[in-house]
């Protein structure tokens, strides 16, 4: 399987299905009122980057995207793979785009929150093998026992 990875709109058809799978993923995960997910529209502003994950079909099989809160810090936001696709990579493809443009943007350190309990073990997996670290409650998310926190720190480059 050949995947792509590029910056796209979110306002698509074919992403929307995708985060409306995502969100319907997550529905029975956690409680609502800790589900802090964004919309299209929102993931379509002037401080998110879209990345989305094409098959060789053109298929949109995943997203994530990059929020800049400040010059030095990122978040994770919206990160999912179809589950036709899991255990091929995607996430990790996609995460290492998004660091990628972290770094390049200069920020110093990309945080995320995930939830807690059966269903997040493959998200917990991934983020940490791609260094992220647990860490506490983060920017206004809520420190509760539906949520886990990770961050990392970014090497900036060297100047040239």
């Amino acid at each position: 399987m050949t995947i792509t990875v590029a910056i796209e709109t979110p306002l698509q058809d074919d992403v929307r299905a995708l985060v409306d799978a995502l969100n319907a993923h997550l529905l029975p995960l956690s409680p609502v009122e800790f589900q802090f997910k964004m919309t299209v529209e929102e993931m379509a502003g002037d401080d998110t980057t879209v990345f989305i994950a094409r098959d060789e079909n053109g298929r949109a099989v995943g997203c994530g995207a990059l929020k800049q809160h400040d010059a030095e810090t990122g978040e994770i936001k919206r990160m999912f793979t179809l589950p036709s696709v899991r255990g091929k990579r995607v996430g990790s493809i996609l995460l290492e785009a998004i660091t990628g443009l972290a770094r390049d943007k200069g920020m110093s350190r990309l945080v995320l929150e995930t939830g807690v309990g059966p269903g997040f073990d493959a998200a917990w997996r991934l983020y940490e093998r791609s260094g992220f670290t647990r860490c506490g409650a983060l920017l206004d998310y809520p420190d509760s026992e539906h949520s886990a926190f990770y961050e990392k720190r970014l090497a900036l480059a060297p100047a040239q």
